[in-house]
């Protein structure tokens, strides 16, 4: 593997991220881990570093619920390539982080050779699922139709949805993303358009449905 890859480790638990320190330092002793404890640390580095190779993403973090955490990062990056790493394996969580765009799912049950060869698939473009898991196909049609939906969001719209989950307002948008109130507006809108609600607290409502919880409850 070529020299100078860059890793972020999102997790709240000191000891699995050391486990996935170890499983990548299989690859290249040289290679640079970033550690984040909560999603406010893992946002910021994905914002200020767009050299990052690739982020190892739980879904139980301070700050984050689900995988509306994955959609917020596909907005700040869509080109990083995201693996989740979670305890929530049943094939419906993994079906939709693949569909929400992560380039992998990981259970924190696998062990270091299976983490390690998922990271170097990744890397080499390609999508890693666990083995043996049928994925099958979307039990609930309103989860379905959300994920169609927020696919059509551009990677700005997908941030603006990110910050109106976190409650910011227009104007802190607008400072976050060094742009004027009326193309906040403007996104705004659009992002209700498409995923069809009528205010910010029902796209916000609806994002939360892909929290952690209904996901390890396989609704």
């Amino acid at each position: 593997m070529p020299m100078g890859y860059r890793f972020v480790i999102a997790d709240d638990h000191p000891l699995f991220r050391g486990a996935l320190q170890q499983a990548i330092a299989g690859f290249r002793a040289d290679c640079e881990v970033l550690e984040a404890g909560d999603f406010d640390s893992v946002k910021k580095l994905v914002a200020e570093d767009p050299d990052i190779d690739l982020v190892l993403l739980d879904l139980a973090m301070p700050g984050a619920s689900g995988l509306s955490g994955l959609v917020a990062l596909r907005g700040l990056n869509p080109a990083m390539p995201i693996v989740v790493v979670s305890a929530y394996d049943n094939p419906q969580t993994i079906r939709r982080a693949l569909e929400l765009g992560a380039s992998g799912f990981i259970s924190k049950s696998a062990k270091l050779d299976e983490i390690r060869k998922a990271v170097q698939s990744v890397l080499e473009g390609a999508i890693h699922t666990p083995e043996e898991i049928d994925l099958g196909e979307e039990a609930d049609p309103e989860v379905s139709d959300l994920i169609a939906r927020i696919q059509t969001l551009t990677p700005q719209q997908t941030r603006v949805l990110a910050m109106l989950a976190e409650g910011l307002l227009n104007k802190q948008i607008a400072y976050e993303l060094n742009v004027s109130e009326a193309t906040v507006k403007a996104h705004v809108s659009a992002v209700l358009q498409k995923l069809d609600v009528d205010s910010r607290t029902q796209a916000v409502i609806l994002l939360s449905r892909m929290g952690t919880d209904p996901l390890s409850e396989g609704v």
